[in-house]
């Protein structure tokens, strides 16, 4: 299945890369039916935000609090490796939870999206819509 995303969120993943750098940037990844519409950036809580991330509990909370209503859906995550390149780094290898969610990272104004499975990461093939 080719994932759908709006390149408002396209915009906005670069944008926010960009503006948290030297840091790693990090939120959610907003919609419905396999078609992102929407990012929200959360604050990144990790003690060593350079190498690491963590999304704000509260926004996971509330984030999923919405989808449970008539609010869009949580299909994944996305953060940025300011200095690394737009792959899983071993870290992330690490959290992953097979949950199927989404994961966007972002280096060097590339975006690339990333499906957590029972096996890891695999590559998730997108095509940006308006």
């Amino acid at each position: 299945m080719i994932l759908e995303v709006t390149s408002a969120v396209i915009m906005k993943l670069r944008e926010d890369a960009s503006r948290a750098a030297p840091e790693e940037c990090c939120g959610l990844l907003l919609g419905r039916h396999g078609r992102i519409e929407q990012a929200q950036e959360a604050a990144n809580i990790a003690p060593d935000p350079r190498r690491r991330f963590e999304i704000d509990p509260a926004a996971l909370f509330a984030a999923f609090k919405a989808a449970r209503g008539e609010g869009a859906q949580v299909l994944g995550y996305y953060h940025s490796h300011p200095t690394g390149d737009a792959r899983p780094s071993a870290t992330d290898r690490e959290h992953s939870t097979g949950d199927s969610r989404i994961w966007a990272i972002i280096a060097d104004s590339e975006v690339a999206f990333w499906r957590d499975n029972a096996n890891g990461f695999a590559s998730q093939p997108f095509r940006i819509v308006q």
